[in-house]
């Protein structure tokens, strides 16, 4: 099944726009078609439940305005998602990419595109988790993902981009080798990005740390530092994880990138 919408062949039923000298469609939408696997709605809703309970059990030794903070995370998650189900694209013509997301849309021109590429995810993926995921990267490195353009909506996303970049050729106006210069922007944009990633990983493991023992030492002692506990140590723990993985950003990034030059899973012709 494919992801994108458009055409009114029946063989060629989401293929729509004008085509370049070789017959591949260059105006193509990709969006939800596919809902998301059940196991993994399942997860977030029992996540979000047990989320709830246990709020819910220290309902009257919580502070009102941490429930009110976790209320408002909830809710702006849900509304996210929400919209972003419902707006979200990835919008393929002549002039470039757009990318549309829950609020804002975000476009590049063909000329400032180095390549796209599909990689996998940084877990490996599961059952119930997309495994290949598909991201822009400009000339000067920064990354931009393509919403719907993965194995949750396409069958085979490594010829589904290989297509795609056959016909965006022509409206490119050069090929698609490697060049080292910009490679090494991906790679320093890339250990920098997963810093800061692992940075608030680790700072949102400490808060949860702190909260448990806040609530211990409530059920003990009757009261706690709840700003020291809550804002103060997570907040410094951010601050030292931040600093000392961007300074060996070269260590954070993805072995893929790493290589001098990437497997050619999706190489154009």
């Amino acid at each position: 099944m494919s992801g994108y919408e458009g055409g009114e062949q029946a063989g060629d039923e989401n293929r729509t726009g004008a085509e370049d000298g070789n017959g591949h469609g260059i105006e193509r939408e990709y969006r939800r078609r596919n809902r998301p696997p059940r196991g993994w709605l399942f997860l977030m809703a029992f996540m979000l439940a047990n989320f709830l309970l246990q709020m819910g059990r220290h309902f009257d030794t919580l502070p009102t305005w941490l429930w009110a903070c976790s209320a408002v995370f909830v809710l702006t998650t849900l509304g996210w998602a929400t919209l972003f189900m419902l707006r979200g694209r990835t919008l393929i013509g002549a002039d470039g990419v757009a990318v549309r997301g829950a609020v804002f849309e975000r476009k590049r021109p063909w000329h400032d595109i180095y390549d796209i590429r599909v990689e996998p995810t940084p877990r490996g993926g599961g059952p119930s988790a997309r495994r290949w995921l598909t991201f822009l990267y400009a000339t000067d490195g920064r990354r931009l993902r393509l919403p719907h353009l993965d194995d949750w909506q396409l069958d085979d996303t490594h010829t589904e981009v290989a297509e795609l970049l056959t016909a965006a050729a022509r409206h490119r106006g050069m090929t698609w080798d490697r060049r080292p210069a910009v490679e090494a922007r991906i790679r320093r944009r890339a250990g920098h990005r997963k810093a800061w990633e692992r940075a608030w990983t680790g700072a949102i493991v400490v808060l949860l740390c702190m909260l448990a023992v806040l609530l211990g030492l409530i059920v003990v002692n009757g009261e706690a530092p709840v700003i020291l506990l809550l804002v103060g140590i997570p907040s410094a723990s951010f601050v030292v994880l931040a600093a000392l993985l961007n300074w060996r950003w070269e260590s954070q990034v993805p072995r893929s990138l790493r290589e001098p030059d990437p497997p050619q899973d999706v190489r154009r012709g």
